[in-house]
């Protein structure tokens, strides 16, 4: 029905950026709220940064990244964007992203999830 798509993850060093793009395609009639979730080994999975669909985009962070990553989404492509700056070896994880979909047809919203992508902040 919907699928996500991940991009830009990769090697990187401590201090350096990455941009991570998330594209949704499918059955879709409308795309509430998008996120970034990560999981580090060993580590249960948590919410890196989400935004809302209302008009500008109402977002929020995790305490660990606020100040050094920006979430951001095009609603004509259906993609969301997680800029990340000054990226720490703790930030090592893999990053998923996240959409909470009305399918075509349906009324009703629901999860769906991207397949994941490995950031690795290392030197």
């Amino acid at each position: 029905q919907v699928q996500l798509v991940e991009s830009g993850g990769g090697l990187v060093q401590p201090g350096g950026s990455l941009r991570l793009s998330c594209a949704a395609s499918g059955s879709i009639f409308s795309i509430n709220a998008m996120g970034w979730y990560r999981q580090a080994p060993g580590k249960e999975r948590e919410l890196v940064a989400a935004i809302t669909s209302t008009s500008g985009g109402s977002t929020n962070y995790a305490d660990s990244v606020k100040g050094r990553f920006t979430i951001s989404r095009d609603d004509a492509k259906n993609t969301v964007y997680l800029q990340m700056n000054s990226l720490k070896t703790e930030d090592t994880a893999v990053y998923y992203c996240i959409a909470h979909v009305v399918v075509r047809y349906t009324t009703t919203g629901r999860d769906f999830w991207g397949q994941g992508t490995q950031v690795t902040v290392s030197s």
